[in-house]
């Protein structure tokens, strides 16, 4: 299964958006027992979440995962740091990039696959705002061609 499939849990729309993703990764994620109980009813946000590579390891910050419903005095804590599982190599070319200036680690969505939790992450230069608006524009053309296209066709 090519990475990026899988039944999608959580997803950061807002990283296409103040980013231009440039690389993106599969990692695996490091879970509590009630975390992936939980993350498996899609009760996980990525929205404010980045990841930072520490000591030759990479985390992920700022997730939020909500409390087991079930889980009694063993729930976890809904927005702890969660270690990313990723090869050596990899972490080494992101370790290199990320001292660039401009460049983040962004988490763009996690799946389930194989019964595994993964983070897709990317890593993303941010956009200024003329950039934003660019992408705006180029969206908004793309989408008047093909409404333009649909309208010929039903006249045929």
């Amino acid at each position: 299964m090519p990475k990026g499939m899988g039944k999608v849990v959580a997803q950061n729309k807002k990283a296409n958006h103040d980013f231009s993703i440039e690389e993106t990764f599969e990692a695996g994620i490091v879970l509590q027992g009630t975390e992936i109980k939980s993350i498996r009813n899609g009760r996980a946000n990525l929205k404010d979440s980045y990841a930072r590579v520490e000591g030759g390891e990479v985390f992920l910050h700022n997730m939020h995962v909500s409390p087991y419903e079930q889980g009694n005095r063993y729930n976890h804590e809904p927005l702890r740091t969660r270690k990313l599982l990723l090869h050596r190599r990899e972490i080494a070319k992101l370790i290199g990039a990320t001292k660039e200036e401009g460049y983040a680690l962004v988490p763009l969505k996690m799946y389930l696959k194989n019964g595994y939790a993964k983070v897709l992450i990317g890593l993303g230069k941010g956009k200024k705002k003329y950039d934003k608006r660019e992408d705006l524009k180029k969206k908004e053309a793309r989408r008047d061609i093909e409404r333009a296209f649909r309208d010929r066709q039903k006249d045929y």
